[in-house]
């Protein structure tokens, strides 16, 4: 199975620390972001890796990853950098993963071991990390429930109470054609803005408004971590002093 990293955009949260580098090759530890992410996807047997570049793209090329730029990367969210990808996406299936997080092995497989048209990992015990990284834990969350049957039923609004998130999205994902269709249907049918500014989980809560398929939420209690700001490079420095 081949993987794909979205790894077009600067990341301006991170202020100083991106002005002449992309996010993903900020440093968590002793390595890049980057080199977290393709670390993990080898070691869960991914034969073959993409990257989606855009912001100094010339700065990745000695990763030896199959590049697809996004030559409107300023202007563009996530999911038109998954269309600059679409070869990949319409042929076979694809684990695609944001390039700003941080995940073991394990939870690649979920989703490679997974039978269903789309798959996405999440975090069950979200309310312990993100009570330590922001004190008030609805200050950064989104609404986030499954059904009996661990399918995603709601994603990305704004909750009240924690009781409206059963979960933490990672951004990490498994694309089969058939998602990978239903999303170029989906994108066929607005303005070119619209889709410009198509964000994952809106994509995500649109797909369930549709209906077409249901999206399996798997379990995933592995360490992980996403980096918004310089303070999230601290935080998990401290956190996480064994990660490997």
């Amino acid at each position: 199975m081949k993987a794909l990293i979205l790894a077009a955009g600067r990341g301006s949260r991170m202020k100083h620390m991106t002005e002449e580098t992309p996010k993903c090759l900020v440093h968590l530890q002793d390595k890049p972001l980057l080199e977290w992410q393709i670390s993990a996807l080898k070691a869960a047997g991914i034969d073959e890796i993409g990257i989606v570049t855009g912001y100094r793209r010339e700065l990745l090329s000695e990763y030896g990853l199959r590049e697809f730029h996004n030559s409107r990367w300023s202007q563009t969210n996530m999911v038109s950098s998954l269309e600059c990808a679409a070869e990949w996406l319409a042929n076979e299936p694809c684990i695609v993963s944001y390039s700003d997080i941080f995940y073991e092995p394990s939870a690649v497989s979920l989703l490679t071991n997974s039978p269903a048209t789309m798959a996405i990992t999440y975090d069950p015990n979200w309310l312990a990390l993100w009570t330590a990284r922001f004190g008030d834990p609805l200050l950064d969350a989104e609404t986030f429930r499954i059904d009996e049957k661990e399918m995603l039923t709601e994603i990305g609004g704004k909750p009240q109470t924690v009781e409206e998130i059963q979960g933490q999205y990672m951004g990490l994902l498994k694309f089969t054609p058939e998602a990978w269709a239903e999303i170029a249907e989906l994108r066929a049918g607005i303005d070119r803005a619209q889709c410009d500014r198509m964000h994952c989980t809106g994509t995500l809560k649109a797909l369930i408004s549709r209906g077409s398929f249901p999206i399996q939420a798997i379990k995933y209690r592995g360490v992980w971590g996403e980096i918004d700001n310089p303070d999230d490079l601290k935080f998990y420095s401290r956190s996480f002093p064994l990660l490997t």
